[in-house]
Formats: C-alpha cells, sequence, structure tokens
C-alpha cells in the first residue's frame, strides 16, 4: 500500500471516529438545542487552537460482547488548545457513544490528561455528559474513577479545575464536581446526582424527582455544588471562557494581567450616601463592589446561594481580586452555615491561587434558630475564620456599617489577621448592637426611668460615642484609616501595591485539621 493510500485511509479513519456515535445521535442533539462533545471544546477554545490527544483509543473489554460495539475515541474527546491564548487543557465527554459512560480506557484518557496538566501547569476543564460508570466493564470501570479522584485530589490546589455539566452528570461522575474548583451547571438538560429517585425510599421518596435531587436549580440554591448555572449552552460555556480569563493557570503564576482602562482615582460620590441612617435599613452591597471593580466589572459566585454572602472576583488596577461582603438584603446580612460554608471555600481557593482577599463587612451578628445550632453553626463559623486567619495573601477588609461582636471578628478583621482594615464613618464597631447592649447594661435605670425611651435615647449616643464609633476603634490601632467612601476604590487599590512582594511564615506543619 503505497503512503498516499496509507493517509487517506487514516485520514478516513480518523473522519469516521470524530462522528463519535452517528448522524442519527448527533441530530438528535441537535434537535434538544445541545452541542456535541466536539462542538462544546470548539465552541470554548481560541479558533483553530485544539489539538487532540487519544483520538484512536478504544476499550479492550470483551464481556458482554464488548468486542463487537465500537466506541470512538472511547467517548471521551481530550486534549490542549488556548483561551486568550493561554494554554487550556480541556475533556468533553461524549453522550452518544454509550451515553459517555465512564469504562478504564475513558478514564485513562483524562488521567493522561491530567498528567499532561500538572506538568505544564496549566488548568483543565472538564464538560461533563455521562451516564455513570460503564457497567460492562465492572471493576475496571471502578478503578478508573478511582484513580481520576487521585489526579483530582493531587492537582487541587495546584492548577485550576473546572466542570461543566451539559447532560447527565450520575452516580461517581457526580464526585468530579465535588473535587473541582468551579461548577458550571446548565439548566434545561443538566442533571446531578449520585442517587436516583426511584432508590430513596421512607417518607421523602414522595418528593424525590430529578427536579428536586438533581437540578441546576437545586444545586445553585441549596446544595451550593453549582456555582454557575445557565439556561444556554452557549452562553454557558462564554462565561467558562471569562471566568478562566481571572484565574491564573496554576499556583506558582499570577492571574492574568489586563490593561486598565479605568481611572485607579475613580471616586464614586454615590457611596459617599448608599449607607442608611437607620441601622437596620438594607442597602446593596453589590453596587458597592461594583464601585470598586475596573471598569465596574464583577463576576459573582455561587450567587443564588446563601445570598447573605457574596463572593465574586473583579480587577483592581487590572489584577485579579477575590471579594467577600455581606448583603443586608438578604436576611440582614448574618452569618449562618451556608454563608460560612461558601466564604471559607472561596478563600481557600483564593489562597491556594495567590489571589488577594478584599472583604466588605456589614455583620450585625450570626443567624439565631434551633436549626442552625443544631446543624453545627460554631463548627462552619470556625472554618470562615480558620480560613482567613490561615491565609497568607494580601487581605483588606473594609468596615461600612455594622461590625457586632464575633461575626465582626469572622469577617477579616485585624485581630485575625487582616493587613489593612479601612472604615467608612457610618461604621460601627462593638460588641454588639448599640441598642441591646443599652437594654442590657441599663435595665434596671430603664424601668425605674419616667422617660425610658429618652434615657435609651441618651444611653444609646453615649454607648456609640464611648465603644463603637470608629474613632474609638481607630485609636486602640485595630482600624488602620477611616476614609470617605466615595475614595475607597484608590484607597485599596493603594493597600494592594503596598501589599504585592507581601511574604508570611507560618509554623511548620503538613496541614490544618480543620
Amino acid at each position: 500500500m503505497s503512503t498516499l493510500s496509507k493517509v487517506n485511509e487514516l485520514n478516513a479513519l480518523r473522519s469516521k471516529i470524530m462522528e463519535g456515535g452517528g448522524e442519527a445521535k448527533i441530530k438528535k442533539l441537535h434537535d434538544e438545542g445541545r452541542l456535541t462533545a466536539r462542538e462544546r471544546i470548539e465552541k470554548f477554545l481560541d479558533e483553530n487552537s485544539f489539538v487532540e490527544m487519544g483520538l484512536f483509543v478504544r476499550h479492550r473489554s470483551t464481556d458482554f460482547n464488548m468486542s463487537q460495539k465500537e466506541t470512538p475515541a472511547d467517548g471521551v474527546v481530550t486534549g490542549y488548545g488556548t483561551v486568550e491564548g493561554r494554554l487550556v487543557y480541556v475533556y468533553s465527554q461524549d453522550a452518544t457513544v454509550l451515553g459517555g459512560s465512564v469504562g478504564e480506557m475513558h478514564a485513562k484518557k483524562i488521567i493522561n490528561l491530567y498528567d499532561q496538566a500538572l506538568k505544564m501547569g496549566a488548568p483543565i476543564v472538564a464538560f461533563l455528559d455521562s451516564s455513570g460508570v460503564r457497567l460492562q466493564e465492572s471493576v475496571d470501570a471502578l478503578d478508573g474513577y478511582g484513580s481520576l479522584f487521585v489526579k483530582q485530589t493531587m492537582a487541587s490546589g495546584v492548577i485550576p479545575q473546572i466542570t461543566v455539566v451539559m447532560g447527565d452528570c450520575i452516580g461517581g461522575a457526580a464526585f468530579n464536581t465535588g473535587l473541582s474548583d468551579f461548577t458550571f451547571m446548565v439548566s434545561k438538560k443538566g442533571r446531578l446526582f449520585v442517587n436516583s429517585p426511584n432508590t430513596i425510599e421512607g417518607p421523602e421518596s414522595k418528593k424525590a424527582n430529578f427536579e428536586s435531587i438533581g437540578s441546576a436549580t437545586m444545586h445553585s440554591e441549596k446544595s451550593g455544588l453549582v456555582h454557575f448555572q445557565y439556561d444556554d449552552e452557549l452562553e454557558c460555556i462564554n462565561n467558562v471562557r471569562k471566568l478562566v480569563s481571572y484565574l491564573p493557570s496554576n499556583n506558582l503564576e499570577e492571574a492574568p494581567y489586563y490593561n486598565v482602562t479605568d481611572d485607579l482615582n475613580r471616586v464614586d460620590s454615590v457611596l459617599n450616601s448608599i449607607v442608611p441612617d437607620d441601622l437596620n435599613a438594607a442597602f446593596d452591597i453589590k453596587t458597592v463592589i461594583c464601585a470598586l471593580a475596573d471598569d465596574r466589572e464583577f463576576m459573582e459566585v455561587k450567587a443564588k446561594y446563601a445570598k447573605n454572602l457574596v463572593t465574586g472576583f473583579l480587577r483592581l488596577n487590572g489584577t485579579t481580586v477575590g471579594i467577600l461582603a455581606n448583603q443586608s438584603l438578604e436576611n440582614e446580612g448574618l452569618l449562618d452555615i451556608d454563608a460560612s460554608k461558601k466564604g471559607a471555600e472561596f478563600i481557600n481557593f483564593c489562597d491556594a491561587f495567590n489571589i488577594p482577599i478584599v472583604s466588605i463587612t456589614d455583620a450585625g451578628g450570626f443567624k439565631a434558630s434551633l436549626e442552625e445550632e443544631q446543624r453545627g453553626i460554631v463548627k462552619y463559623v470556625s472554618k470562615l475564620i480558620y480560613a482567613f486567619t490561615n491565609a497568607t495573601v494580601p487581605k483588606v477588609n473594609i468596615i461600612v456599617r455594622k461590625a457586632f461582636g464575633t461575626a465582626y471578628i469572622a469577617m477579616n478583621s485585624k485581630h485575625i489577621g487582616a493587613d489593612m482594615v479601612f472604615a467608612w464613618p457610618s461604621a460601627q464597631i462593638s460588641v454588639m448592637n448599640p441598642e441591646g447592649a443599652v437594654n442590657i447594661m441599663y435595665a434596671d435605670e430603664l424601668k425605674a426611668a419616667s422617660d425610658p425611651a429618652a434615657l435609651r435615647a441618651e444611653k444609646v449616643k453615649e454607648f456609640s460615642e464611648m465603644q463603637s464609633s470608629p474613632y474609638t476603634v481607630a485609636s486602640r490601632g485595630y482600624i488602620d484609616d477611616i476614609i470617605e467612601p466615595a475614595a475607597t476604590r484608590k484607597r485599596v487599590i493603594a493597600a494592594l501595591e503596598m501589599l504585592y512582594s507581601k511574604r508570611e511564615e507560618r509554623p511548620a506543619k503538613k496541614h490544618g485539621s480543620l
């Protein structure tokens, strides 16, 4: 056979493999408004940048007539390319090939991709669309899962890992999302669960359906497993690209720098009047966040989960910053279990990848309920405190209003290691709300007073001036400066520039145990 004939044979075989499960199955996907595994990669990466690896890999199982079944690329497309010119590794499960099920060689392709990504120090993005473990391959398939879990564990904190649930992500496949840093999910066809609804017994069985246990909405709002939810695949893919643009390629590099078109010294006068006079009145903290950000662009993470704490990425002076802020519009901004889990996970990611942290404090305390106590609020707030304290990246805190009790300490206060703490003139920092403190301290006097309201107002004013005033707290060195709200952006940028070369040594240990 001539060389030309062999080339033609190669091209024909390559074309056949790239058709996956065939035209009929591809058409079915398109009719459902879904993309194929390869189309997802093409839309995600820079044009013509994808280089496939392992195209000719196929299963080697002979049980259950598997030797007679074709599995083009063994149901997963693997390779690398670029996003805005930066190297990214990617794999995309092919639902047209045995439902994208994970078998021995399917898993090995992904594992080999992880090996390459770790060597090169580049992010890995997974488009998940799998019916789960390949039953015909039994323990060999389970070994593939286990080996992949090991790779994900080894990669954690070394390279960013992003999973994108485009279809089914069932059984063991679901743990790929739990072991990743960020999970995206499409609403219409995405399903993510370990146990099928028909396996759930007892009183809860009547409530169990695919919507209640595996929908994007459930995981975005209740489980907190999904960080970003979108209805459309293209919109989802574009936002994966956007997230990648905020992240460093690995834990030894900095996040990409973008030219600044926004004024570093921009002053937002709206911030001077955004805090209500009424201590208990709510306002949207996202207005403050966007006022800080370059070009007012903010990519919120877990926007639908634990809304009382806002987390996400923005750029300040062209560099990525992670931000956490109490949101008084939701549950008065009180800290609770879900908010503490959300905050601790986000802080840990930022610290692992050298992303500076800015916090905005408006914390009046903790959510008080029997359920919170029984679920262990003490433990989860402790994890938030630990995450802030343990982080060695530059840490800046801005106290805009309420900062009471241990909730104030937990929100990146100077007491647990914040490098720079600013306060607005509207800030009140104390062991508790001035009104609550006065009601306790002057309980007897208030009962005996001829005009309790007047006495209470007098004592509240006295307590505020003596104990909770930002000037009083600053006099003790717990606040570095009291600033004009409108000038917050330039002050935070200046602080982060000063902290750029921060180095902080910690006691030698294998790792923390909290």
